[in-house]
């Protein structure tokens, strides 16, 4: 189903906390879509993240809007969405408990749901995806979890023929300690340029050593979003150099070399559009294994950019588990800035 209405709705994002959020609804008109951290499970236009806030201000959310046009909600197989026809905000949750299936066939489920919602409502380009998954690194029946959600989603890309190299888009995965396989994706009618880490081997290169599978993710995306504007979207980041981890158990290292992939990314990023990023400027959600190590990673973070910096002000920190078991911390994040993506 394509929405009718506006054609060249541009987006806008704002990360508020859960009062101001819900301060945007009080008249009764939602706004486009949020995700939230931390927030009530009952707000349609709010999927959230089911982990443990561990930022002093507690939950929040990261609002998204659109220009005008009308916004629709709907279903498609296990998939909620919200969409004015330029973009998509969708959300899947599937629940092992019930549904049981493995891990593998979830992924693959709720995949083929997703590519089925971006044809249906007519978004048919991937922006942004966040997953979570309960329990990532436990034993799966022989194969870690996280590989078992890999082979799922890369089937569901291949029957789609939907890019899972190069051209991916930007995602994360992240383990957390409850419910549900949640997957969040946001879409719209343009390709976006993906973005690599010239530190890095692209993980969808990554050495069968990792799993059958590689992960389906580039690095980093940008995306034109109306209105003049660039968005920067950076893929769950750890401290990984080429496709090893380094500095194991050392939770201060591993949070410096995670900024210096950081930055590395967005270099890159900024060689591909005219719009110009930086660290302090991003949005990020800092995911940390160990809740007793959050007031380490902060201070690193804060003796890099300085206690002001937005990056550091804005920062949601959740406890979650990381795609591997020695990693103890990973970043992702957004940003917005005036520009246009370079041919």
């Amino acid at each position: 189903m394509r929405v009718q209405g506006e054609t060249s709705s541009s987006l806008r994002v704002e990360r508020l906390s859960l009062s101001d959020s819900l301060a945007l609804a009080a008249n009764g008109r939602a706004p486009f879509a949020a995700l939230g951290y931390g927030t009530p499970h009952e707000l349609a236009w709010m999927p959230t993240v089911n982990a443990r806030v561990l930022s002093a201000q507690g939950a929040m959310a990261d609002v998204w809007h659109v220009s005008g046009g009308q916004v629709a909600s709907s279903t498609t197989g296990i998939a909620r969405w919200r969409s004015d026809g330029q973009w998509l905000l969708g959300a899947i949750d599937l629940d092992e408990s019930i549904e049981k299936q493995d891990l593998a066939e979830l992924a693959h489920r709720a995949y083929r749901d997703l590519f089925k919602t971006l044809d249906q409502a007519g978004t048919p380009h991937l922006l942004r995806i966040w997953n979570y998954l309960p329990q990532i690194n436990a034993d799966g029946g022989g194969l870690e979890r996280y590989r078992q959600f890999n082979l799922g989603r890369q089937e569901a890309f291949f029957e789609a023929g939907r890019a899972a190299f190069e051209g991916a888009p930007a995602a994360c995965a992240l383990g957390i300690h409850q419910g549900a396989l949640s997957i969040r994706f946001l879409a719209g009618q343009i390709a976006p340029m993906p973005v690599e880490n010239p530190r890095q081997i692209s993980a969808y290169r990554y050495p069968e050593t990792y799993g059958p599978r590689s992960p389906t993710f580039s690095r980093a995306a940008l995306a034109e979003i109306g209105n003049g504007d660039v968005a920067l979207f950076i893929s769950g980041t750890a401290s990984i150099v080429g496709h090893e981890t380094v500095h194991h158990g050392d939770v201060l290292a591993q949070t410096r070399e995670t900024l210096r992939n950081l930055e590395a990314v967005i270099a890159a990023a900024n060689n591909q559009a005219t719009a110009t990023f930086a660290l302090a400027m991003l949005d990020c959600v800092v995911y940390v294994r160990h809740p007793a190590d959050t007031d380490k990673v902060r201070g690193v973070l804060e003796s890099a950019l300085g206690a002001d910096a937005p990056m550091i002000r804005h920062a949601v920190y959740l406890e979650a588990d990381i795609c591997r078991s020695d990693l103890l911390v990973e970043i992702e994040a957004h940003a917005v800035a005036p520009g246009r993506l370079r041919a």
